[in-house]
């Protein structure tokens, strides 16, 4: 899935869209996408000027971002149908390891539940291969209005 295609699962739009491509899914089971990480990121200007680092909120963000769009996929939806997912929750976030300018995110989630519109994934995200975060992520399943 390329990045127009995204653009129709997910709300998100630059700066905020954090999923360059999907990689593979398999519906109501997995997914797996990626995020090429450049200098060009507004927030390296001040996170850190000399050290720049991926702020660890948006790896999670960007794990949430594929987590939703496993949701989208598995339940046949778009947000032009008046759906969204919001980000519910987080447990369990462990971070390993700075991501970093020039790094290429591998992002993955996977389903373990849902109920009553609350979706649970567990979700890593890694750089050729080291885990970089983990974590459980909840979203929420809304209507627009």
């Amino acid at each position: 899935m390329e990045n127009v295609d995204i653009r129709e699962y997910l709300p998100h739009r630059y700066p905020f869209l954090l999923v360059d491509r999907v990689t593979s899914y398999e519906l109501g089971k997995t997914i797996s996408g990626l995020k090429n990480v450049t200098h060009n990121e507004p927030y390296f200007q001040g996170h850190f000027p000399d050290y720049a680092i991926m702020p660890g909120v948006l790896i999670v963000e960007a794990m949430a971002q594929v987590a939703g769009i496993l949701g989208f996929l598995t339940t046949n939806q778009k947000p032009a149908d008046g759906v969204t997912y919001y980000l519910a929750g987080t447990d369990k976030v462990r971070f390993k390891k700075p991501v970093v300018p020039g790094d290429q995110l591998n992002l993955h989630a996977s389903y373990v539940t849902d109920r009553r519109g609350i979706w649970k994934f567990h979700c890593t995200s890694d750089v050729g291969g080291v885990l970089v975060c983990s974590a459980e992520i909840l979203t929420a399943e809304r209507k627009l209005t």
